[in-house]
């Protein structure tokens, strides 16, 4: 039967059964509120692995932090209100995150947090004695919201913290104060890190109690002899300032970074021999091995390609290379080790075989014994139940797009999938310590995340915490379209990809397309997972597009280490050939794409790749919006850029050939530049050196700066709306909308 439709006040209606077809506002799908999920949960497990604890508030307003049993869910008070409250103003200390001392009499209560950088890693800290409902702060001699990291040692009788680039040491019971380092500085930083390591390595904490609470071990970073960056500050004072920090960009000096460990009642420092030029290798990772005075540690020269596994004890400063991973490309740190049969053995993730499989290695480095085997990739470990020698983790063998719980035997080297079969999406897993208990989501592009708790190891569902079933109506009374799968070739390659189609497609008629690119080695785009029912890219397909996205050679997907590091040292060459050419195939596959209207957009990696595109392959994509981009990969930092590039000394045309700065006179359809000029990830001097660029090869094209937005460009009153605004407009002013 045809289908009559009839435009009703903005919303379309099925004559049929006259149901209201809803489509997104600009605002609604900026600010959300069409669909509305439940919370999921995300337990903070308590050390029998039994239950967890969380912050709630009463319904007096009053916070406090209770424990769940995993198995029934029966409910107790760890702190109460009563004791979360400031002596000295009778105030409540509002609660940003806490940790429990290992007896579960006192807690660390984290308040009055400030941002540095991505995170608030900085603020104040009090300890709570739960049993006399008391309330002290610690560093309470130190400037407001100063505190970093705090956390009691193994036996719950002291707290460190950093403060000022200093590490500190505090008696739990007296207040009695210790300060281990005196050297903190604005270029010597002791116990956290510089923003080169914050950034792509993920180091924020920088400083490990030892096992049996004697001992610090702790990162130094000396950004003396490292570039430092300024951003312009014109919109926060009468006259303009800067802010200035260490920067390393690709080939420059990087900051001089060593390891050492001190005593956690004062004295010297011992810094640990690790062999290499401090400047010229990481430390990204370092652990104490458990139950042990011995450092487990990660070095990795500079170029990333190789990862040296440094074992020291406390009393020595040579350490002993047990272990070494090598790639041709590059290697990863390994984030998750543990030690087995007496610390005889650690876990291991590489990639030496052509996928990431885990091995277990022995302490001596001799033998090396593959757990998982086959062709797919061991995407994360979900955890281990060490009793029963099972490791669990995420895999997707047989769908790229998608994520699967699967479990190993440490011994036999068997492999099964534990994901239920009826289930066809994204899983993911927060596993409570004893391997007993799991927090399980699933969630798909068309179905928003259903919460459980299950049981192992039989993986039973013991508890529904949401199925989310009201917002997957909601969802579906929009009578949008969802994601469509779909794959194309470059060359002889398959690429993964999805498209979201206008309500109102009409198959007969050739539409305009926007592809959404990222394109680089940190991440991916085509999933298989809920996001938000992805309601700006709904609202851009009901304009009259088909939006689109791709995953070309490279982007961190599970297909294997071919995949991801054949782009070694060319790093947004093969990236833009894949776009165009997977754009091209997925013309010829569907007819309604209309060739003539092809736009690309990304953010990022994304807006370097929209620049390359547009810039290579100007036949094929007429209309860019570069958003936050890398123009010239120089300009990048060292550790991110060098890893898939090496040096610019070492690789000056791989970096010639990647960055679209050098390509400008290729440009001959629309462009939008966007782009903060607070950002302190990209900086804002990529967009004007490619403006000077453009200028001098007389292209026109079209530029919105944010003043002191930083990388996600959503700072201050507005921003998100106008931005997206703004990028709705000129998609319809110059990629023109609507079916032909």
């Amino acid at each position: 039967m045809k289908l009559k439709f009839i435009l009703v006040a903005g919303a379309l209606l099925i004559a049929t059964g006259l149901q209201a077809r809803h489509i997104p506002t600009l605002k609604e799908a900026v600010y959300g509120g069409l669909v509305k999920t439940q919370p999921g949960l995300y337990p903070n497990w308590m050390p029998d692995g039994e239950r967890y604890s969380r912050i709630e508030r009463r319904d007096d307003g009053k916070q406090e932090i209770a424990a769940y049993s995993a198995k029934d869910n029966s409910r107790s008070v760890v702190v109460p209100a009563e004791a979360l409250v400031n002596p000295a103003t009778g105030q409540q200390i509002p609660v940003r995150s806490f940790s429990l001392s290992p007896d579960g009499k006192k807690a660390l209560i984290y308040t009055n947090s400030k941002q540095v950088w991505r995170l608030d890693t900085r603020g104040d800290y009090w300890i709570v004695d739960i049993a006399n409902n008391s309330a002290r702060q610690i560093g309470k001699d130190r400037p407001e919201s100063s505190l970093m990291f705090a956390k009691f040692s193994p036996n719950g009788e002291k707290v460190a913290y950093v403060s000022g680039n200093n590490i500190y040491v505090e008696d739990v019971e007296t207040g009695n104060t210790k300060q281990l380092t005196n050297d903190g500085s604005n270029t010597i930083v002791n116990g956290t890190f510089d923003w080169v390591y914050e950034e792509e390595f993920s180091c924020r904490d920088g400083f490990r109690w030892s096992p049996d609470s004697e001992t610090i071990a702790y990162w130094q970073s000396d950004t003396d002899g490292t570039g430092w960056f300024d951003i312009i500050n014109n919109v926060d004072s009468l006259y303009s300032f800067n802010i200035s920090f260490p920067y390393p960009k690709a080939g420059t000096p990087n900051s001089a970074v060593k390891v050492g460990y001190v005593s956690a009642n004062g004295g010297p420092t011992t810094w640990i021999d690790i062999p290499g030029d401090q400047r010229n290798n990481y430390i990204p990772r370092m652990e104490w091995i458990p139950g042990s005075n011995e450092l487990f540690i990660q070095q990795m020269n500079r170029p990333q390609n190789t990862n040296k596994v440094w074992v020291v004890a406390v009393g020595e400063t040579q350490p002993t290379n047990i272990f070494t991973d090598t790639d041709k490309a590059w290697v990863e740190t390994n984030d998750k080790v543990h030690w087995l049969n007496g610390n005889k053995e650690f876990t291991w993730l590489s990639e030496k075989d052509g996928y990431r499989q885990l091995y277990v290695i022995s302490r001596d480095g001799k033998q090396m014994r593959k757990v998982t085997k086959g062709d797919f990739d061991f995407i994360n470990e979900v955890g281990l139940d060490e009793k029963s020698g099972i490791i669990y983790f995420i895999a997707s063998p047989d769908n790229f797009t998608q994520r699967y719980l699967y479990k190993a035997d440490l011994k036999k080297g068997t492999t099964e999938r534990v994901s239920p079969a009826n289930q066809e999406g994204t899983h993911s897993y927060n596993m409570s310590p004893s391997g007993k208990w799991a927090v399980h989501s699933f969630h798909n592009a068309a179905t928003p995340p259903m919460w459980e708790m299950v049981s192992f190891p039989q993986n039973k569902s013991v508890r529904l915490i949401t199925d989310n079933a009201e917002a997957k109506s909601q969802y579906d009374k929009l009578g949008l379209n969802s994601k469509e799968f779909f794959k194309v070739k470059s060359g002889d390659l398959i690429l993964d990809g999805w498209m979201i189609k206008p309500a109102d497609f009409d198959p007969s008629k050739k539409y305009p397309l926007i592809i959404e690119v990222y394109g680089e080695p940190a991440s991916s785009t085509v999933t298989d997972s809920w996001g938000g029912g992805d309601m700006w890219n709904q609202y851009m397909a009901n304009q009259g597009y088909i939006v689109a996205s791709i995953d070309n050679r490279g982007a961190n997907a599970p297909r294997g280490r071919e995949w991801r590091k054949c782009i070694y040292g060319e790093v947004g060459t093969f990236a833009s050939e894949d776009q165009a050419r997977g754009v091209q195939d997925l013309a010829r596959q569907y007819s309604f794409i209309d060739p003539e209207r092809v736009g690309i957009t990304g953010w990022s990696g994304g807006g370097s790749q929209t620049l390359n595109s547009m810039f290579r392959y100007p036949d094929v994509f007429s209309t860019g919006i570069a958003i936050a981009f890398v123009a010239d990969q120089k300009l990048y930092d060292t550790i991110y850029q060098e890893r898939y590039m090496n040096t610019p000394q070492a690789n000056p045309e791989g970096y010639r050939k990647g960055s679209p700065i050098n390509y400008v006179e290729g440009l001959k359809g629309n462009l939008l530049l966007i782009h903060g000029t607070g950002d302190d990830n990209v900086h804002y001097q990529n967009c004007e050196r490619l403006v000077n660029e453009l200028v001098k090869h007389g292209k026109t094209f079209y530029q919105i700066s944010y003043p002191m937005r930083s990388h996600s460009i959503s700072e201050r009153e507005g921003t998100s709306l106008h931005l997206r605004q703004t990028m709705a407009d000129y998609w319809k002013k110059n990629l023109p909308a609507g079916p032909r």
